[in-house]
């Protein structure tokens, strides 16, 4: 990898596959995943349903007027949702970037999924977190380096960036549109946000452009090394941090050794920031997984240990 270093390479690879036209494009009906034709839901206006983990996966077609664009939002719904007893109830929301790789193997770009449904299905059924609701949020194929960065950069190259909409983004468009449509508890406390790679970046920025809106930040192999570590620079001073944020990293990120050691020590510079802000180990936990690299397959290894940290009952 000689003019363009291995984190960089990440990056790019994972963009032209998720720009690739004939991988999961957004259509309008009907689809199939995994040999599965997903059927509308009644009562409802989700497009597409499919059970997992115990409970049921609905994908709604979602137009954004601040990106000009459309994707699928993916909504998980606990065990029980729509049982009688349980009408009145309001269920704590988790919203995750890169939806696609979430719930389906055959929809993420490396065939490789979060387990979402599974992890927190499970975790539901053992008690060990309350019933929630998790709401994976496509990005945008060919738009995704725009819209999950919210500086200009050389490298990877964007000079027209798009991210500094996106808390606009979330907070006037997708949680509306799943509020509207699905029993939501409202306030911070019950509201988390999370990503990966450039879904962490973004994730972060969110964090900084709305105190106060999420009360947990889930930050999976962050892209901090964007623009000159610049999100690093804006983290310093601030104090309006949520309840908890959990982040996690491995030390085989970039394949190469010293790419590995800086990308480590991008985060343990964010922890510090963090730390000297406030955050004990009771808000703060940083995972860093000897020989993970950076793929669904660690993320998905990680989850439900963030889960029970944001939700877990103590």
């Amino acid at each position: 990898m000689c003019a363009i270093d291995a984190l960089d390479y990440i990056i790019a690879l994972e963009n032209d596959r998720l720009s690739d036209p004939n991988h999961g494009r957004f259509t309008q009906s009907p689809i199939s995943m995994n040999q599965t034709t997903f059927e509308p839901k009644p009562g409802t206006d989700a497009n597409f349903t499919k059970p997992i983990g115990g409970g049921e996966l609905r994908l709604h077609e979602f137009s954004s007027r601040v990106f000009r664009n459309q994707r699928f939002l993916r909504v998980w719904v606990p065990p029980g949702y729509d049982q009688q007893e349980n009408a009145e109830r309001r269920y704590p929301v988790f919203y995750l970037n890169d939806g696609q790789n979430l719930f389906e193997s055959s929809t993420s770009f490396t065939g490789v999924e979060w387990q979402v449904g599974e992890s927190a299905g499970r975790l539901i059924e053992q008690q060990l977190i309350p019933p929630m609701i998790v709401v994976g949020i496509d990005n945008a194929r060919v738009e995704r380096l725009k819209e999950y960065l919210p500086y200009r950069s050389i490298s990877p190259p964007v000079l027209r960036p798009r991210g500094d909409r996106f808390p606009e983004f979330l907070l006037r468009e997708v949680m509306p549109f799943v509020e509207k449509r699905y029993r939501i508890a409202r306030g911070p406390e019950n509201t988390a946000l999370g990503g990966s790679s450039l879904g962490g970046l973004i994730t972060l920025f969110v964090m900084l452009a709305m105190p106060g809106v999420f009360g947990y930040a889930l930050l999976e192999s962050p892209s901090l090394w964007v623009a000159n570590r610049k999100i690093l620079r804006d983290c310093r001073g601030f104090r309006g941090w949520p309840h908890k944020i959990f982040m996690g990293v491995g030390t085989r990120e970039a394949g190469r050794d010293d790419k590995d050691l800086q990308t480590v020590e991008n985060v343990r510079e964010l922890q510090r920031i963090l730390t000297r802000s406030g955050l004990d180990e009771k808000r703060l936990r940083v995972e860093v997984a000897d020989g993970a690299a950076h793929s669904e397959g660690a993320w998905a290894a990680r989850f439900p240990d963030a889960l029970q940290f944001f939700f877990g009952k103590s």
